[in-house]
């Protein structure tokens, strides 16, 4: 009888083992909440509504492969910084390449000139 009671123990030991497993394993497989690749900081304006402020908390929120693109803010010459994202994409590259895109965008949109010289990549995971 003690046997019989031993296994259905270990039994259930082991199964809590596996689904404590697991679900450490679901977890860390999602992006969310990392910073990821971060090459320089990017410049944040302290304005929680700040548009570039809003995409690199977007950026910083987002479960896959995802990037921040932004322009480099040289004080003296340079009023605005224009930035890019790209959310969930299906690699590091993807996302770093539409990131890029969308920043090179904003500056062809607005016809700005940088004294940085343009979009970089800031962060990307």
């Amino acid at each position: 009888m003690e046997l019989k009671y031993t296994r259905s123990a270990f039994a259930s030991i082991l199964l809590a083992l596996l689904m404590f497993s697991a679900s450490t394993a679901a977890i860390a497989g999602s992006l969310a909440g990392n910073e990821g690749d971060k090459r320089f900081p990017p410049p944040l304006a302290m304005n929680s509504k700040d548009q570039c402020r809003i995409a690199y908390n977007a950026y910083v929120a987002a479960g896959g492969h995802s990037a921040y693109a932004t322009t480099f803010y040289t004080r003296v010459r340079d009023l605005y910084v224009v930035c890019g994202k790209a959310l969930n994409a299906p690699s590091q590259k993807a996302a770093e390449d539409v990131a890029m895109r969308n920043c090179q965008g904003g500056l062809k949109k607005w016809r700005l000139n940088t004294a940085s010289g343009g979009c970089a990549i800031a962060a990307s995971k």
